[in-house]
Parts: structure tokens; C-alpha cells; sequence
């Protein structure tokens, strides 16, 4: 089964780290894709840029609007993803706590729907 582990980034949480935590979680993110590639559960990870280099599309009657910035309401947003191929939920669940931001902020896992099918 194919998952995405979503890291939802809050930026005040991450801003008040010091920079000595800060290295810590990006050095457990490379021990972190090692593993998964060790395991051959990896497919990909992205780390996203910050939202105010966003753009926003949205269509409406036809006409399309491109807005510089997220200008979706939140004080979260998607910081990067995870994708992963493993054999059950749980080892999903247990993927999703090793990722280090999960320390500090949420990490959502998702079906991919191509695999689960439409009744998720």
C-alpha cells in the first residue's frame, strides 16, 4: 500500500527552535530517507518551499485567477511529503513518528487513492 506522510508545518513552532535543534531535525530527516531507502519502502520525499513563494489557482466560470501567495487560511502548511510503500497501516503509523518534525508539529498520512481505490 502507497502512503503519503504529510508534514504540516507550523513556522512559529519551527522559528522558536534553536539552531542546534533545528540540525538535529534536518540530520534525523537524511537518517530517516536512509532507512527508508535501506528498506525499499521509499518512493520519493519533497521538502516544499515556504508559502509566500506560493501561487494560488483558482477557476471560476472559465476564468482563471493566479494570486502570488497561499491565501489559504491556516497557520499550518504542508512543508513536505513523504511517500512510502509499505505493507500495512501501521507500519505507516510507525514511519509517520520517526519523521522528526513529528516532535513538534503533525504529521498526516494519506492513502494514495490510486492504489486504495475509490471507497477511501
Amino acid at each position: 500500500m502507497k502512503y503519503l506522510l504529510l508534514i504540516q508545518m507550523n513556522p512559529a513552532v519551527f522559528e522558536a527552535l534553536s539552531e542546534d535543534e533545528k540540525n538535529a531535525v534536518f540530520a534525523a530527516h537524511d537518517a530517516f530517507s536512509a532507512e527508508l531507502k535501506e528498506t525499499g519502502e521509499l518512493l520519493g520525499f519533497v521538502a516544499l518551499a515556504d508559502p509566500s513563494a506560493s501561487t494560488t489557482v483558482r477557476v471560476r466560470d472559465g476564468a482563471v485567477d493566479a494570486t502570488d501567495g497561499p491565501y489559504v487560511e491556516a497557520k499550518e502548511f504542508l512543508a513536505g511529503y513523504y511517500a512510502v510503500d509499505c505493507e500495512t497501516p501501521e507500519r505507516a503509523v510507525e514511519l509517520a513518528a520517526k519523521i522528526p518534525d513529528a516532535a513538534y508539529n503533525a504529521i498526516e498520512i494519506r492513502p494514495v487513492m490510486a492504489e486504495a481505490g475509490l471507497e477511501m
